[in-house]
């Protein structure tokens, strides 16, 4: 059974008709029912007005109906940070945005109905570093080079602390794209310098590299940024100009040299089919190298609006066809990296999105 706890019904019920698929769905009213149904195999609030009394009633609603390890979906209405902070207070299993397709919330209690829980620990760092993006890369302050250290310290203790493969099933669990793709090809970045045995200050260094990459798309329009769909002509234009953007941010600002470059060049190929500036061969040092290789991966496994996650083995068997235009020894020392992780999902529909 699936309860569905909800501040207003006639929304509760249209949700339980798109989530039909899971059987019985019990629908309880936070304000109007007497008491929670227990025996819930997936529990889901939907609560829209989140204030203090609504936050009291729906702990005490999940204490009376949830048993131990029953899963249960917090779905996200306004404030993205604030509803983290109080999903963590309720116990959530796993956060969405509320005005997701029906389709995602599904594929997400499909997902969650399965088993194999993300530890506790992995899931506190994971929400730690989004709220630190949140604060800081998405708020419109200038980044300066200690604020990007502090978040690469963040992710470096996390993927140490807990597992390359947990790190990726928490920050999978994050609805918001950019966040997620943000903190997976650091997380992953990481993951590569203990492959190749880099010493600290180096795995620090490609680590703040794959964090930075995309911080230029702080610039491009959140209609693009979080379109439910693919990208057109002149959407992946506009979206495209990220590099660029993210390096005119940063230019003059204290970044070393070779973390600008990462920040412009991350989508240029060996064989001179990426952009923005059409670079080939020699002109691409290893550390764009190594975060391009990362960037693609994460993107490949990411969970989109319009595809399910790729399976580790699928997306590397995918970027082996792209050897000539990805350095193939680099690519070959990233391979343990997509072994440490157990199978994320199923198999993924589409195309890695710039």
């Amino acid at each position: 059974m699936l309860l569905l706890i909800t501040d207003d019904l006639h929304r509760g019920r249209r949700l339980a008709r798109d989530l039909g698929m899971f059987g019985a769905c019990q629908i309880y009213n936070l304000y109007e029912d007497a008491g929670p149904p227990k025996g819930a195999n997936l529990i889901v609030s939907d609560i829209e007005g989140l204030h203090s009394e609504a936050l009291v009633l729906l702990r005490r609603t999940l204490d009376q109906s949830r048993g131990e390890g029953v899963p249960y979906l917090f779905l996200v209405h306004g404030n993205a940070a604030r509803a983290e902070a109080q999903a963590r207070i309720l116990g959530a299993t796993d956060t969405l945005a509320a005005n997701a397709v029906a389709r995602l919330i599904a594929a997400k209690l499909s997902t969650m109905a399965e088993g194999d829980p993300v530890p506790v620990a992995a899931q506190r760092q994971a929400v730690r570093a989004r709220l630190f993006l949140t604060d800081t890369f998405f708020s419109g302050h200038v980044i300066t080079p200690d604020i990007a250290d502090t978040g690469t310290d963040l992710i470096v203790e996390a993927v140490q602390e807990t597992s390359v493969h947990d790190w990726v099933r928490a920050v999978q669990r994050f609805d918001d794209v950019t966040h997620q793709h943000c903190l997976l090809v650091a997380g992953l970045a990481v993951a590569f310098s203990s492959v190749l045995g880099l010493g600290p200050n180096a795995r620090h260094h490609l680590a703040k590299a794959a964090l930075l990459h995309d911080v230029g798309k702080t610039k491009i329009p959140t209609a693009i940024l979080n379109k439910p769909g693919r990208l057109d002509e002149a959407e992946l234009a506009v979206m495209r100009t990220h590099p660029a953007e993210g390096y005119a941010m940063l230019a003059g600002g204290g970044f070393d040299a070779s973390l600008l470059a990462v920040v412009r060049s991350h989508h240029e190929m060996l064989d001179g089919s990426g952009y923005p500036d059409k670079l080939r061969g020699d002109q691409i040092p290893d550390l764009i190298r190594l975060v391009t290789i990362s960037d693609i991966y994460a993107a490949l496994i990411e969970r989109r609006p319009y595809k399910a996650p790729m399976d580790p083995v699928r997306a590397y068997g995918i970027m082996e066809g792209m050897v000539g235009r990805l350095d193939a020894d680099l690519l070959r020392a990233f391979q343990p990296v997509t072994h440490n992780q157990s199978r994320l999902a199923t198999e993924a529909e589409g195309q890695v999105v710039a």
